[in-house]
């Protein structure tokens, strides 16, 4: 809202300053702020009010050291984080931009599955919450929203640097001039590899050039399974104080650095990545949300005054995995988000291999000491403040070489 404000300002009175709103990294670091400010501040009061209404966390007796002292610590402090990031967006980013609106529906599409689902476990006393096959449902329906809207929407496409048919020359010499205008397309980039771009319409044109109009039917469903798995993703990871919420900061900062580069013609030109028109909006998003999840992490870090609950980690999921859809990051996926990714392999591999012994030799055994995999170091006899740090740093580590495929193919 201010973003208009400010804009009209400049036209018709030329208010000095008022030219900075223009600029997404302004209105980006003014977005950091203020989430930050509004959880950090607000969200103390937040947590007095679900200590108050008796939101406490139930814990089930998993033999892990400490557990008994978190019974009836305050849990759905996602709430903290979907106010803290959708204040600062609602003020400075431009709300008629599609990538805007389509992360705005998902954090609070998200956010409403998980807080019925924390509502039911803890008001309703239903030790299982929402059943799963509506979490699922849930998460299926926001995946066709944003996979139909990524395909159909006129005002999502990309720029493609021209190429000349009698030499095949890339001309990448910095201006609009050199780029064709912008396109729909199912094109996405794929890590390390020369020519990084993947088109999800190759995967049925194969067949016959002519289907490519129904490309649609394989790229929705990818979204649609991308959207479940990073959002079960984080909702795994979410197990012991502080995992989940730095982790996904970490993430999502390095999201917005992608968001960034991949909506500013110049950086992208220069680091020869696809440039997505508009896209640059995400950037201010992105930040917003990273200092709702810090300011979160004010509260939640070791010993934990709050819990974010599905409320948040669910939200955390889904928002992550639109971003990446959204910038034609997803392939990153597997890299960026690890942690989420090996915390699933962990639950998939214990699950599996319990079942088949138990097939196999009538008794069920196990490859980790409990699972996910940071129940498995809690067993172990690590302190959970350690494994969640050392979580953090393999998580740089992840960010870092996410980075380095802008440049390293």
């Amino acid at each position: 809202m201010l973003y208009y404000l400010f804009q009209y300002l400049e036209n018709e009175y030329q208010l000095p300053g008022a030219s900075l709103f223009q600029f997404i990294t302004f209105r980006a670091a003014l977005a950091i702020i203020v989430s930050l400010l509004v959880s950090t501040i607000y969200g103390k009061r937040i947590i007095g009010f679900l200590r108050k209404q008796q939101m406490g966390e139930t814990i089930r007796e998993l033999g892990l050291e400490g557990q008994a002292e978190k019974a009836g610590t305050p849990t759905m402090g996602g709430i903290i984080i979907i106010l803290a990031t959708l204040i600062p967006v609602l003020l400075f980013t431009k709300l008629d931009n599609i990538y805007v609106i389509l992360l705005i529906i998902t954090t609070l599409w998200m956010g409403v599955i998980g807080f019925t689902d924390d509502y039911l476990k803890i008001k309703k006393k239903d030790k299982e919450g929402l059943a799963g096959r509506f979490k699922v449902i849930g998460q299926v329906g926001l995946g066709l929203i944003v996979g139909a809207t990524m395909y159909f929407h006129e005002d999502i496409t990309i720029k493609q640097e021209k190429v000349f048919s009698d030499t095949e020359t890339v001309v990448s010499v910095e201006g609009t001039s050199d780029f064709n205008p912008a396109v729909k397309s199912t094109k996405t980039t794929i890590p390390f590899v020369k020519n990084n771009e993947f088109d999800y319409a190759s995967l049925i044109t194969w067949i016959s050039p002519g289907l490519a109009s129904y490309a649609w039917l394989i790229f929705i469903p990818i979204v649609v399974i991308i959207v479940t798995a990073v959002s079960n993703g984080a909702n795994l990871t979410d197990g012991i104080d502080g995992l989940a919420a730095g982790s996904s900061a970490i993430i999502v900062l390095t999201l917005a650095l992608f968001a960034w580069v991949s909506g500013n013609i110049v950086f992208s030109d220069y680091l020869n990545v696809m440039y997505i028109p508009d896209s640059g909006e995400i950037t201010i998003f992105v930040a917003g949300f990273a200092g709702a999840l810090v300011g979160f992490l004010w509260y939640n870090t070791y010993p934990a005054q709050v819990f974010m609950g599905d409320t948040g980690s669910l939200t955390i999921g889904g928002i992550i995995a639109v971003i990446a859809i959204a910038i034609r990051k997803e392939f990153l996926i597997p890299i960026l988000c690890g942690i989420f990714f090996i915390e699933v392999v962990s639950v998939m591999l214990q699950v599996s291999w319990f079942k088949y012994t138990r097939k196999k030799y009538g008794e069920g055994r196990r490859i980790f000491l409990m699972s996910p995999l940071h129940h498995h170091y809690q067993k172990k006899g690590i302190h959970e403040s350690k494994i969640v740090v050392r979580f953090w740093i393999i998580g740089i580590f992840l960010a870092i070489i996410a980075v380095i495929t802008l440049k390293i193919r």
